[in-house]
């Protein structure tokens, strides 16, 4: 039985990785989780210098989910490279960089610094604010998506997967932008925007207003716009989304992610990364799949 995949040439054990933001660098759950067991672990979103985040409250739990507005608050990248890699390469799993930034100049400097890292590829998060474009995410416009990958690309050593926003008109459209650009991956999707009120305080819940809205309640949506990506263009895909088990894991590829990504699962039980790769071999193993790339879009 065959668990393995491989995204812009790099191979990994078997497609169960970490969303970004959820895990930190695997430090916090590695007493939880054998890190080993794991396809890889996608870092917590790293900037050029730290950045503090949101005030608070920062999350909020909601029906079948929850908000967040962290803020991406993070180290920087001279603490990441200094801490979270050493760390990281303790362990037989690929090591993904999550990179964010709030403008291109930002992102290529980290992207820059991780270049004679030995790391095996950058997420890049363009669900960041845009501060040159009014705030408007660098996701959230084709051109602004395009122009972002493109001057990643002339920068970086190691492959990158461009994660795209849910909170756009049409996702393919993005997906396309961001495969002409030379995107090696895709990965979808992020956080949905919500928002919570407390009637009792009659004030919003989160500092911020509004959060990102993660959960078993978005999952359907990202299958879907899984789906509808991996039948607009040809780089691989790493779906996410609400992934709560190895059902949800298998649902996605079949949909047509050749990795997944669980996120907010992890809050509710740090084993379930695991639990999820041995539930995908059991499943291999109940209805005869020799390797799992048979599963990928194998609904059309």
């Amino acid at each position: 039985m065959n668990t393995s995949i491989t995204i812009a040439g790099v191979e990994f054990k078997n497609p169960v990785m970490t969303a970004s933001g959820t895990f930190g660098s695997g430090m916090e759950y590695g007493e939880f989780v054998d890190l080993n067991r794991l396809g890889a672990v996608v870092t917590k979103g790293v900037a050029n210098v730290p950045w503090p985040g949101n005030p608070t409250p920062r999350v909020a739990e909601v029906y079948g989910g929850m908000l967040n507005a962290i803020g991406l608050q993070n180290p920087g990248i001279d603490v990441f490279i200094e801490r979270d890699i050493p760390f990281l390469k303790q362990y037989d799993t690929k090591i993904i960089v999550n990179v964010c930034g709030k403008t291109v100049e930002d992102y290529v400097e980290v992207v820059e610094r991780l270049a004679d890292t030995d790391i095996d590829m950058m997420e890049i998060n363009v669900s960041c604010p845009n501060v040159k474009e009014g705030a408007i995410a660098f996701g959230q416009k084709a051109d602004a998506l395009y122009g972002i990958t493109s001057e990643i690309k002339k920068h970086a050593k190691q492959p990158i997967i461009m994660k795209l926003s849910p909170n756009v008109t049409d996702i393919t459209e993005m997906a396309r932008a961001a495969e002409a650009a030379g995107a090696d991956a895709l990965s979808l999707i992020n956080t949905l925007t919500g928002m919570k009120i407390d009637i009792h305080r009659r004030s919003f819940a989160i500092a911020n207003k509004t959060g990102g809205m993660s959960g078993p309640a978005i999952k359907p949506i990202a299958v879907r716009m899984v789906y509808q990506v991996a039948n607009a263009v040809k780089v691989p895909i790493i779906g996410m989304g609400g992934i709560a088990n190895a059902e949800d894991a298998i649902e996605f590829i079949l949909a047509g992610a050749t990795g997944i990504s669980v996120g907010a699962m992890n809050f509710v039980n740090p084993y379930v990364t695991e639990e999820i790769v041995t539930g995908i071999e059991a499943y291999m193993e109940r209805y005869g799949v020799k390797d799992i790339k048979e599963l990928i879009g194998a609904v059309k």
